[in-house]
C-alpha cells in the first residue's frame, strides 16, 4: 500500500480524492433532493400523470436518479478500494446499462411528442393519449435492454464459472474479456445515438418550418418548443460523449495515473452528472404548469397563482 501511495503522490492525492469524493456527494445530494421534489409534485397533479410528456419527464427523472445512486456508489468503491464479487458486480452493471439508454431513448420520445404537437397538433391528443404513453414506455425500455443483452449474451459465451465467483472492483471494464468487446459495445451506442441524433435534428427541422410560419401566440409557442428540442439535442450530445469516456481514459491510463484520475472525475462531472442536472431544467423549471405546482407543493401551499388551476 505505501508503494501504490508514492507511486501517485501520497497523502496529497488522498486528501485530493477526498475534497473530490465530498465534491461529488454534495451535487449528487442536491440533485437527487431536486429530483425528488420534481417526482413528487408529478405524482400530486392529475393534470401531469395523465400527459404523455410529463409521463416521459417523470420516467427520465426516475432513470436519472437510479444512475446517480448507483454510479455514485460505484464512485466510492473505486476512491476507497472495495472489492465485491463479480456476480453482484454484473447485477450492477445490467441496471446501469439499461438505464444508461432509458434517458436518452426518453429524450428522443419527448421531441417527437413535441414534434407532434406543434406539427400535428390535430392529431395530438390521438397519438399521445396517456394509454399510448405507457405503451411507449415499454418499447422505450425494450429498446434499451437490447444493447445490454447483445453484450452480455457475449460475455457469457467469453467468461468462465470461476469468474463470477472472484472478488473484484466493480466497473464496466471488468466485463471486457477481449478488447474487441469493447468495440462492440461502443459500436452499438453509436449506432443508437446516431438513430437518435438524427431523429432529433429532422425533429428540429420540420418544427422550425412550422415555428417561420406561425403567428401570435402559435408563434410564440412553438418557439419554445423548438428551443426544448435544442436542450433535449444537447443532453443527446452529452450522453453521446460519456460512450468515449471509457476509450479515452484507458488510453490516458496507460500514460499517467494523475492524468487518469483527473479526466475520469472530469468525465464524470461532465457527461453523467451535468446531463442529469438538465431534465429539471428543461421541464422543471422552464415549463409553466410544472414550475408554478413545484412552488406550490415546495413551499407547503403557502404560495398560489389565481391564474394556476390547483384543482385539476
Amino acid at each position: 500500500m505505501a508503494d501504490n501511495n508514492s507511486l501517485v503522490g501520497g497523502q496529497p492525492l488522498l486528501r485530493k480524492l477526498n475534497y473530490r469524493v465530498i465534491l461529488v456527494q454534495v451535487l449528487v445530494t442536491l440533485f437527487l433532493y431536486i429530483n425528488f421534489l420534481l417526482i413528487t409534485t408529478f405524482f400530486m397533479k392529475h393534470f401531469f400523470y395523465t400527459t404523455m410528456r410529463y409521463i416521459f419527464f417523470a420516467n427520465t427523472l426516475l432513470s436519472d436518479c437510479l444512475i446517480l445512486i448507483l454510479t455514485n456508489t460505484l464512485l466510492i468503491m473505486s476512491y476507497f478500494p472495495f472489492t465485491i464479487q463479480t456476480w453482484l458486480c454484473l447485477i450492477i452493471y445490467i441496471v446501469l446499462s439499461l438505464y444508461t439508454f432509458v434517458t436518452p431513448v426518453t429524450l428522443t420520445a419527448m421531441t417527437l411528442e413535441r414534434f407532434v404537437a406543434i406539427c400535428m397538433p390535430l392529431r395530438h391528443a390521438e397519438l399521445c393519449s396517456t394509454r399510448r404513453a405507457l405503451h411507449c414506455i415499454l418499447i422505450i425500455h425494450s429498446l434499451s435492454s437490447i444493447p445490454c443483452i447483445v453484450f452480455l449474451s457475449v460475455f457469457f459465451a467469453s467468461a468462465t464459472h470461476s469468474f463470477y465467483t472472484q472478488d473484484r472492483i466493480c466497473s464496466v471494464e471488468a466485463f471486457t474479456i477481449h478488447r474487441w468487446q469493447g468495440h462492440l459495445r461502443s459500436a452499438i451506442s453509436q449506432f443508437y445515438f446516431s438513430i437518435m441524433f438524427i431523429t432529433i435534428v429532422i425533429s428540429y427541422i420540420k418544427i422550425m418550418k412550422v415555428a417561420k410560419a406561425a403567428s401570435g401566440e402559435n408563434k410564440k409557442s412553438t418557439w419554445k418548443g423548438l428551443r426544448t428540442v435544442i436542450l433535449h439535442a444537447f443532453q443527446l450530445l452529452l450522453c453521446l460523449i460519456q460512450l468515449w469516456c471509457p476509450v479515452i481514459e484507458a488510453a490516458i491510463l496507460q500514460i499517467d495515473f494523475m492524468l487518469y484520475i483527473d479526466v475520469r472525475y472530469f468525465n464524470y462531472i461532465t457527461f453523467i452528472l451535468v446531463p442529469r442536472c438538465l431534465s429539471p431544467l428543461i421541464y422543471g423549471l422552464r415549463d409553466d404548469k410544472f414550475f408554478l405546482a413545484l412552488k406550490y407543493y415546495a413551499l407547503c401551499g403557502l404560495y398560489k397563482k389565481k391564474s394556476y388551476d390547483f384543482s385539476s
